[in-house]
């Protein structure tokens, strides 16, 4: 069948499939830019687009935690950034309470360290600063045995009123 240019039947079908084939290519567009969008956030994150992140919370002020769980991660901590975001926390987790030593060697920023046993705040270290170039580290441990360590930015314990005491929720863990 050859085309006819006054069949508007004939016309009218076209403009269709050409209608069909730019929205079949609007959609693919856009789930090739979502699934970039989905890698960015896994890649960042480490966590799924889906996925809440865990928080933790000590009186009214919440956290997103980045988790150490892991001996390399428990190693490497905060070590190898120049700065954390203020509402995020970086949480170590340990399999049982214990006196668990804690340094500043190769940090960039000061932090708070906090000693967490169950739900419950057993010490504060507080604005640790970052060892100084061939000084020897200063450890810090907990007064009582704890099972969790918090390190958040430096000053924000005294800024919020922490205390030893105090108790946290963890979410999404």
């Amino acid at each position: 069948m050859l085309y006819d240019p006054f069949d508007s039947a004939q016309g009218h079908s076209e403009r269709n499939r050409t209608m069909k084939k730019i929205l079949i290519l609007i959609i693919a567009l856009f789930g090739i830019i979502l699934g970039i969008v989905l890698a960015q956030n896994y890649l960042k994150n480490n966590t799924s687009f889906f996925t809440k992140l865990p928080t933790q919370t000590i009186r009214d002020k919440t956290f997103k935690l980045e988790v150490a769980k892991t001996d390399k991660d428990r190693e490497t901590g905060l070590s190898d950034r120049e700065s954390l975001p203020a509402d995020r926390a970086m949480l170590f987790t340990f399999d049982k309470s214990d006196y668990y030593s804690f340094w500043m060697k190769d940090m960039r920023f000061p932090i708070d360290i906090i000693f967490i046993n169950g739900d419950t705040i057993v010490t504060i270290y507080e604005n640790v600063q970052p060892t100084p170039q061939g000084q020897s580290a200063v450890i810090y441990q907990p007064k009582s045995p704890a099972d969790l360590v918090l390190e958040i930015n430096g000053g924000l314990s005294s800024k919020y009123g922490f205390e030893e005491g105090d108790k946290v929720k963890i979410e999404n863990l």
